[in-house]
């Protein structure tokens, strides 16, 4: 008397779990290449955003270094009107001299009065220009400043940049040998009789 309906499916066979073991063990390994090149890819990210922050900034120090010229230029441009001043300042000194020795010693009247005025306001006008000529001065060199304090910064991105891609290298590199070595035992395994990673049909008669 028969104990029930016959099983309908077959074990697997040593050769099926072969099979699976060996395809678990390819995924695995490709999962840790894709793993690697992911991490790679990462560090390549961070490289070039240190490139591209290191870029503005060297962008900001040229326009720095631009705008301390252009104050430069302005300040001697306003050194240069200062000669022409002076001149004029000599020459109303000699106009006082010439008016006083025509007095004789009697008490000076407004027309040198009047030049001693104009001598004094000349004389204000040259210490404002040099005031604003060293402004500009002082303006420049804040920026120049600035620019050696941002290259300092640049070059430390820049840095950090090749440190990141130095990173990404050695994963990448990993990740080749890792899928060298996996393909090449695939390749192995292939070609070597018993071991091909199909598996194998089903017994006839089923």
């Amino acid at each position: 008397m028969s104990g029930g309906p016959a099983p309908t499916g077959t074990p697997l066979s040593a050769g099926s779990a072969t099979v699976h073991r060996e395809s678990r063990w390819l995924g695995q390994g490709y999962a840790d290449i894709t793993k690697l090149r992911e991490i790679a890819a990462k560090h390549e990210r961070l490289s070039t955003r240190n490139q591209q922050r290191a870029a503005r900034i060297n962008t900001r120090i040229e326009k720095l270094r631009h705008v301390a010229a252009v104050l430069r230029e302005k300040a001697q441009r306003v050194l240069g009107t200062i000669p022409d001043i002076e001149s004029e300042i000599a020459q109303h000194d000699r106009d006082i001299q010439a008016a006083t020795a025509r007095t004789g010693g009697a008490p000076i009247g407004s027309d040198v009065t009047n030049l001693h005025y104009r001598v004094r306001k000349l004389q204000q006008k040259v210490v404002d220009l040099q005031h604003k000529a060293r402004t500009y001065d002082h303006r420049a060199a804040m920026r120049t400043q600035k620019t050696a304090e941002l290259k300092i910064k640049s070059d430390r991105y820049l840095e950090q940049s090749k440190l990141e891609e130095q990173e990404a290298l050695s994963y990448r590199q990993r990740a080749d040998r890792l899928q060298a070595a996996t393909e090449g035992e695939v390749a192995a395994r292939l070609g070597t009789p018993g071991g091909s990673l199909t598996p194998p049909p089903p017994p006839e008669g089923l």
